[in-house]
């Protein structure tokens, strides 16, 4: 599989507080995800973040870090949805 087949986009999003970023990345880190573009912006206290992320050397399916993410982002009182690249390119074509 080439990188483009194992890439998936990650969306946070939630009121803003300390700890997002850390808490996001690190689930990311123990899972050896590797995040290869990620930008995030405060839009009057509302935290927004994306990042495209490399799979390929994961240690769990996508289907099982989409469930880590969320549990994280519900101890982190934030929403985060994972979802392959294609499935996002389908859904936001025009």
């Amino acid at each position: 599989m080439d990188e483009e087949q194992n890439r998936a986009i990650i969306t946070v999003v939630g009121r803003d507080k300390v700890g997002i970023i850390a808490g996001v990345t690190s689930a990311l880190s123990e899972q050896n995800v590797n995040i290869l573009d990620i930008s995030q912006t405060i839009m009057q206290n509302f935290f927004t973040m994306i990042m495209v992320v490399d799979l390929a050397k994961a240690t769990v399916s996508l289907q099982e870090l989409q469930r880590i993410l969320a549990e994280k982002g519900e101890e982190i009182g934030v929403q985060i949805n994972a979802q392959h690249e294609d499935i996002f390119k389908f859904m936001h074509r025009i």
